[in-house]
């Protein structure tokens, strides 16, 4: 039964979350400071919750961050996504086995 109870409530609290913005706002937005600031918005929150997880994901911040330079230059350089992935994991992975050979 609590189960259920907490289910209700993470449902609850999700739809509330969604309609408030609705329910408050009824015209459009003319403000361009606030739509600037809405738009920007879902890749600040996907920033903050990226981030911190790439920096632990493989166990040594060097090698994370590695990877996140390289991740970082080939999508300036506009490469394709497997491509940034598959050079950023390389980068990581060729770090990690010259540290280990090194040190």
């Amino acid at each position: 039964m609590s189960v259920l109870i907490y289910i209700l409530v993470m449902a609850l609290t999700t739809y509330l979350i969604r309609v408030i913005p609705f329910a408050a706002v009824r015209g459009k937005i003319r403000s361009r400071f606030i739509n600037s600031v809405l738009y920007y918005i879902p890749y600040a929150v996907l920033s903050a919750m990226t981030f911190p997880a790439i920096f632990f994901a493989t166990g040594d911040v060097v090698t994370s961050a590695v990877g996140t330079v390289i991740a970082l230059l080939m999508a300036y350089f506009d490469l394709p996504l497997i491509a940034v992935a598959l050079g950023s994991a390389a980068g990581a992975f060729l770090t990690d086995l010259i540290i280990r050979t090194v040190f």
